[in-house]
């Protein structure tokens, strides 16, 4: 039995130097402009190329025109300046209209023909979130890599961050998951954190990774740090709680420690004039003090919900009549061209 349905893909590329890089990219996904069977027998085809330009320091604009006048399914969005690749990634998944959003690199990193593979795993497994998972190690730097497989792992485990060690910028999520997280994700949130605030199911999807084109990364270990430092701030109120938790354990610890001056003092083990009362007025004092700033970071924790945007529900379609209902494999199969 043949399923007629075909999902449609938007594909979402940021562009900041994507001069020499956008011709090769738009190229690969062009085949996949047509309906195509994935590995698994699904139906699927590109209905759109959403390039967001974030400014660039080349000549990526001009390059967008071209592509734009030359292919229909290819869609510029303008940013008004360099806001950085997640707020332009956001804009161009609020510019969509696919059932499903796929956002990749404008180096050639990510490999086209990786999608249907992704799109597979979104429909074996029920999720509406799948991130690629490379097999390889990433094209950078031995220390760059280790950095960032520790950053996340400090995210996951110590800041309540999601699976972190996840989040890859080569994703694929359900259409209008992908565009309600752009549509309320406040200024400066990390676009996977607010992902995991409302993705039922996330898996991941083997990929390769290639080469970043005839370039190298832009990204310097400053702005690399400032990125795992946006991550934190916006990952949840954990850290804040922390400050709770401390406070509370160093508040008991002064009690129980002024105790045992006390009865040390009455019992001659303690003589010194005045350290004893001393001691116990800096343990009992910085306890409540360090009490009182859990406190205020608990109220801090819901201002900073409230200002990352991160919503209370969110109402989707009944999954039965949505893009994850068809999971049928249609026949005869015809994979997209890999070069």
């Amino acid at each position: 039995m043949t399923d007629a349905y075909v999902h449609r893909i938007s594909v979402v590329i940021p562009v900041y130097q994507g001069e020499r890089t956008l011709d090769a990219v738009i190229s690969e996904l062009e085949p996949m402009t047509v309906p195509f069977a994935t590995p698994g027998g699904r139906l699927a085809r590109v209905t759109e190329v959403i390039l967001s330009y974030d400014r660039g320091p080349d000549r990526s604009a001009e390059v967008i025109r071209r592509l734009a006048d030359t292919h229909e399914w290819v869609s510029p969005v303008w940013l008004s300046r360099n806001f950085g690749q997640h707020a332009a990634t956001l804009a161009g998944m609020a510019s969509s209209g696919g059932d499903w959003l796929v956002t990749m690199d404008e180096d050639g990193q990510h490999d086209p023909t990786d999608i249907g593979g992704m799109l597979d795993v979104a429909l074996d497994e029920q999720a509406d979130l799948v991130y690629a998972r490379p097999l390889n190690r990433p094209p950078h730097g031995a220390i760059r890599n280790a950095a960032s497989k520790a950053s996340k792992r400090i995210l996951e485990t110590v800041f309540s961050g999601g699976s972190a060690s996840e989040f890859n910028s080569f994703r694929l999520v359900l259409g209008e998951i992908g565009r309600s997280v752009a549509a309320y994700a406040g200024t400066g949130v990390y676009l996977d954190v607010a992902l995991s605030w409302i993705a039922a199911r996330t898996r991941t999807a083997p990929v390769t990774l290639r080469e970043e084109g005839d370039r190298r990364s832009g990204y310097s270990f400053r702005r690399l740090f400032g990125h795992f430092w946006r991550m934190v701030l916006t990952s949840g109120t954990r850290g804040l709680r922390l400050v709770t938790y401390a406070g509370t354990t160093v508040f008991l610890i002064g009690v129980v420690y002024s105790i045992y001056l006390l009865v040390a003092r009455s019992v001659g083990i303690v003589n010194e004039p005045g350290w004893t009362s001393l001691m116990v007025v800096l343990l009992l004092g910085i306890g409540v003090v360090l009490v009182a700033l859990g406190v205020i970071a608990e109220y801090l924790g819901v201002a900073v919900s409230t200002a990352l945007g991160k919503p209370s529900y969110l109402i989707v379609r009944d999954p039965s009549s949505g893009p994850l209902s068809h999971v049928e494999r249609s026949t005869p199969v015809r994979t997209a061209p890999r070069e």
